[in-house]
């Protein structure tokens, strides 16, 4: 009422955008733990207990003679690094704050606000992960050699958006049935585990297994990453176009479905449920 407005121009706005979506990674990165480094750290262990069960699964069944001619961890961690940036991805654009959320009651705030920030901090933080356990893998134990290293981050951030995506159609239908696509949105993460095809290759897969997995988006990614980072293998059966044609879907289902949510929604949906 008391506020002087002053007219911005497009730059000025998409600036002053930036910022309120920075402090928003801020908050939602610290939202972890209240010391950033901890919770960065608390990610690290996930991504390396996950490493280290998986390696230990392969040699215990004998599965690593039909992995690609190469560093063995590497293989490990090209499916671990994408499976973990698309699932927390899913996770926290799900999660973000709604239309509802006290949040949206600052004039600053908005929805898009709270995608873009939850997308990012995960973003940020699994890469933050990945060049460090990279680091460290490279210099304590052995030389890593990546046949396309920019490729193969291309794949990451592929995966990224393609998680960024589900999570948006997730957190779209979240408002209409909150209990439903909780569950809706573990059962996908956790059936990510095997589907996402993290443990075996495409060219290896019979015909009619096969088709049980490319439907998915992120089984390409990994595969397609895993071309990039080993020069001995060729992906035949996957394709990045097809997770990128399916994430520019789902977003614009999403973007659809955020607007007609953010008409519709109202603080008194969570007092009726």
């Amino acid at each position: 009422m008391f506020q002087v407005r002053t007219k911005q121009n497009r730059f000025s706005s998409f600036i002053s955008l930036c910022e309120v979506v920075f402090h928003s990674i801020v908050r939602s990165v610290r939202s972890k733990h209240n010391n950033a480094l901890i919770a960065l750290s608390m990610n690290i262990m996930q991504a390396v207990m996950f490493v280290i069960v998986f390696y230990i699964m392969f040699s215990i069944l004998g599965m690593r003679g039909s992995a690609i001619r190469g560093d063995f961890l590497l293989y490990v961690m090209s499916g671990v690094f994408l499976f973990l940036t698309h699932t927390k991805t899913v996770g926290a654009v799900a999660g973000a704050e709604g239309p509802a959320s006290p949040m949206m009651q600052h004039a600053p705030m908005n929805t898009m606000v709270a995608i873009l920030s939850a997308a990012l901090g995960s973003l940020y933080i699994q890469t933050v992960s990945l060049f460090l356990i990279l680091f460290v893998y490279h210099v304590a134990f052995t030389p890593l050699e990546i046949e396309q290293p920019i490729q193969a981050y291309g794949m990451v951030m592929l995966a990224w958006v393609t998680g960024a995506a589900v999570g948006l159609v997730f957190l779209v239908l979240k408002p209409w049935a909150p209990g439903v696509v909780g569950i809706m949105t573990l059962i996908y993460q956790r059936a990510n585990m095997i589907a996402s095809g993290k443990m075996f290759l495409a060219n290896t897969l019979p015909s009619f297994m096969l088709a049980l997995f490319d439907w998915n988006p992120l089984f390409h990614c990994i595969d397609q990453a895993r071309g990039f980072v080993f020069i001995n293998y060729n992906p035949h059966y996957s394709s990045w176009q097809y997770s990128a044609w399916v994430a520019l879907g789902l977003v614009m289902i999403g973007l659809m479905g955020e607007f007609y949510t953010r008409r519709h929604v109202s603080i008194s949906w969570n007092a009726r449920r």
